[in-house]
């Protein structure tokens, strides 16, 4: 299942294997995993395709969605958005916001993210989609997009279902919550840091602190989010971010609010200090020139839409060593990020993964003559 679904870290992992990878640390969770954001890949994990109930992760999906509809303009910041009953009396954490008092969207995303208010998620959702099912439906649309196969979503605040006590329909994996995670700072990086470092919030005249104990021990965690319920234990997935390499790790199913904070940490130190990011080629660098048949250039340049960023262990960055591949005979037409060759990596002369090497340059094809005559050309070649 794993190898399916992640075939390139299965790559990676391969070639770890033979580099003598660092064992992680033992981790008290039902399942975690720890990745590196600049880079995209898993550095360990434990049942992370094993589904589980997420309690108030779910909320992740819910700024996700809010977040969307932000960027969008179909709602802004300032706008007020109604309570409803249902919103007012959702039981659990609640970030106290009542019926006939103004409450704008920002304020509902801080009582969400900060507050964990199940009452915030609720009214979220009726602003954004006029009522939580419609919003539910967008929800596993999302996470659908996202590549998220394993989860499925039945409300926006994670409250459990008493109706599938014994049979629970709101699931997801550690994995599917690391790919939601990792889109949501990738997708929407100036929300997340408005929202996600912030240590406390006070609304209606009560002050509540952000439960994720992680934001007061390590200075350079700026997120993720906490949960619990008793069905699922205590959740926390962390985000941190040290000079320009960002980890992420995801805990589910510890025992208590320390322990999960206690674990976290441990895996996103272990991390760090086991493992360097390299930095192989930069955004829209030029690291090959391609030969171009029948077109109105003889070569376009190629190289990689982001930084092509690879995690390894400590101390192995010299033993990477990587091979250009264009795809020949290469026709015009070529597109701008068209794919045009391949990135081959090895650590210790084991595959790491491939990469897709894409035109920085639109090529044109050429006239009926020029394309005569590289056909001829081609022909005697």
């Amino acid at each position: 299942m794993l190898k399916r679904l992640f075939p390139a870290i299965f790559l990676f992992f391969a070639a770890l294997a033979q580099a003598a990878a660092p064992t992680p640390p033992s981790v008290k969770g039902r399942a975690w995993l720890l990745a590196d954001l600049s880079s995209g890949q898993i550095l360990a994990s434990e049942n992370a395709e094993e589904r589980f109930e997420p309690a108030s992760l779910t909320k992740l999906m819910t700024a996700y969605v809010v977040f969307g509809a932000l960027r969008d303009k179909r709602i802004t910041p300032d706008q007020q958005a109604n309570v409803s009953e249902r919103a007012w009396k959702a039981p659990g954490s609640r970030m106290f916001i009542e019926p006939r008092k103004p409450v704008t969207i920002d304020e509902l995303l801080r009582g969400m993210v900060v507050q964990s208010g199940n009452d915030a998620s609720i009214a979220l959702a009726e602003a954004v989609s006029g009522s939580e099912e419609v919003f539910v439906g967008v929800m596993n649309q999302e996470a659908a997009r996202l590549g998220t196969k394993d989860t499925k979503f039945t409300n926006s605040s994670g409250l459990p279902d008493p109706e599938h006590e014994k049979n629970p329909q709101h699931l997801t994996t550690a994995g599917d919550l690391y790919r939601l995670s990792a889109a949501l700072i990738r997708d929407f990086p100036e929300l997340y840091a408005r929202y996600y470092p912030q240590k406390e919030y006070r609304y209606n005249n009560i002050t509540q602190l952000n439960r994720n104990r992680l934001l007061w021990l390590d200075p350079s965690v700026d997120g993720v989010k906490t949960g619990h319920t008793e069905a699922a234990g205590y959740c926390l997935i962390a985000s941190s971010k040290r000079g320009e390499r960002r980890l992420l790790s995801v805990l589910l199913g510890s025992t208590s609010e320390a322990v999960r904070a206690q674990e976290s940490l441990k895996l996103l130190n272990w991390g760090y200090q086991s493992f360097d990011s390299v930095k192989l080629y930069a955004k829209g660098k030029v690291v090959k020139t391609i030969p171009v048949w029948k077109g109105e250039a003889e070569q376009v340049n190629a190289g990689f839409a982001g930084d092509l960023v690879l995690t390894v262990p400590k101390g192995k960055a010299a033993s990477l060593k990587a091979e250009l591949l264009s795809r020949q005979p290469l026709i015009a037409p070529v597109m701008q990020a068209q794919p045009v060759g391949v990135l081959r990596v090895t650590l210790d002369g084991e595959p790491v993964g491939e990469h897709n090497l894409i035109a920085l340059d639109a090529v044109p094809a050429a006239g009926f003559f020029g394309r005569t005559w590289d056909t001829l050309r081609l022909w005697l070649k």
